[in-house]
């Protein structure tokens, strides 16, 4: 069956390339961690073959989006208000993102607190991760998609068109062949 393990093969690697250059696009890729977590196994077993992918944990919440506890929570004075990931099959309840990431990851951008004039004030990285973890359990995290619209693309073409035709053209070739073993 070597033309549909082609299909199946294409398959895997355009869900993985087309994942991490949305990754790549997006503002999600602070660390290249998940970037490069991002790979996929495939298991033959008799009757059937199985794609695996897999990523860093987070990248689920990442993909997918977290519905926010409660946006109600979030100061009048955000510029970004409201649920974030309505549809999303996770959600915060009670335990809050861990703000020492959110720590680090204002460090890296030099993310700073500013009055209302727009001045910097006075404020710690770890102030800022609290302020960011309670605004994220509030609101939520807004889904990027970088992984399922990729995925969803490369199935439609390559699962649902191409692997029947691939499937078709190995059944032919084994059915040139057992008559050959005939004659």
């Amino acid at each position: 069956m070597l033309e549909v393990q082609k299909v199946i093969e294409k398959f895997r690697d355009v869900v993985i390339q087309q994942a991490k250059s949305n990754l790549s696009k997006s503002k999600k890729n602070n660390t290249k961690e998940l970037y490069n977590s991002i790979d996929a196994e495939i298991v033959n077993e008799k009757d059937y073959t199985i794609v695996g992918f897999k990523m860093l944990n987070y990248g689920m919440f990442q993909d997918l989006g977290v519905k926010g506890a409660d946006p109600s929570k979030v100061s009048k004075n955000a510029k970004i208000r409201g649920q974030q990931a309505p549809n999303s099959p996770f959600s915060f309840k009670t335990k809050r993102p861990p703000s020492k990431f959110l720590e680090q990851w204002a460090k890296q951008k030099n993310f700073r607190l500013r009055d209302k004039k727009g001045k910097f004030k006075q404020g710690s990285y770890k102030t800022i991760g609290i302020i960011l973890s309670k605004n994220i359990w509030a609101r939520g995290i807004k889904p990027s998609l970088f992984f399922t619209k990729p995925f969803e693309s490369a199935y439609k073409k390559y699962i649902d068109t191409d692997l029947m035709k691939a499937f078709s053209q190995d059944i032919d070739t084994l059915i040139d062949y057992s008559l050959k073993d005939i004659k």
